[in-house]
């Protein structure tokens, strides 16, 4: 656990830096999204349905939250991560995830895997890079998107865990899209649908979801 503290003082220290360019207005958010397939970077974890609670506390471009999976038909992919996240109006960001495995005893320091990850979003395109430690893991992960229309469209590549053979491939080709559906007049629901395909593994996914 000493190198996740390193990690967690270091990035708060670049905090300090840049939370002074933003207005200080702090939020407390919550929900839950209900998917019908957990995809993660081209890869499906666990069976059948999931729900994906998240919460996070933002003041500024500073946030620090906690997202998780847990699937309805077994124990698989369940997933409870923890992340701080720093964005400056320029569009740079700084995230740092706790990737964790309840399969697993939480203070035990080979349960946990750390991303530092750095991120750019300017207008309809975007660019991301991480870099994923712990337990001997060394994975590289890297995507750029872009926005056309109502359409979001997704090239990512990586090494490890994220390809067949853990060589360096395209892993995540996808094509996503979402709306809102009117229930009454006062209440509707946010829905997403995605296409997904791994040229690595050569597995083509379709995935909605629903945002509460």
């Amino acid at each position: 656990m000493k190198k996740v503290s390193r990690l967690l003082i270091g990035f708060l220290m670049v905090a300090g830096s840049f939370n002074g360019t933003q207005a200080q207005e702090s939020s407390w958010t919550t929900g839950v999204d209900l998917v019908s397939s957990y995809i993660w970077r081209g890869t499906k974890f666990g069976s059948g349905p999931a729900f994906q609670p998240s919460l996070e506390y933002a003041k500024g471009g500073f946030a620090i939250g906690a997202w998780g999976n847990y699937c309805f038909s077994d124990n698989q992919a369940l997933e409870s991560d923890l992340y701080m996240s720093l964005t400056s109006k320029s569009g740079l960001g700084i995230t740092v995830s706790d990737y964790y495995f309840p399969t697993a005893k939480w203070f035990k320091g080979s349960s946990h895997y750390i991303e530092p990850m750095i991120s750019f979003k300017k207008e309809k395109f975007s660019l991301l890079a991480a870099y994923m430690l712990g337990d001997g893991v060394k994975d590289l992960y890297l995507e750029a998107g872009v926005t056309a229309g109502p359409v979001n469209l997704t090239l990512g590549a990586g090494d490890g865990q994220y390809t067949a053979g853990g060589k360096f491939n395209v892993c995540n080709i996808g094509l996503s899209t979402s709306k809102e559906v009117k229930i009454t007049e006062s209440f509707s629901l946010p829905v997403s649908g995605s296409l997904i395909l791994n040229p690595s593994s050569e597995q083509f996914f379709i995935v909605v979801g629903i945002s509460l």
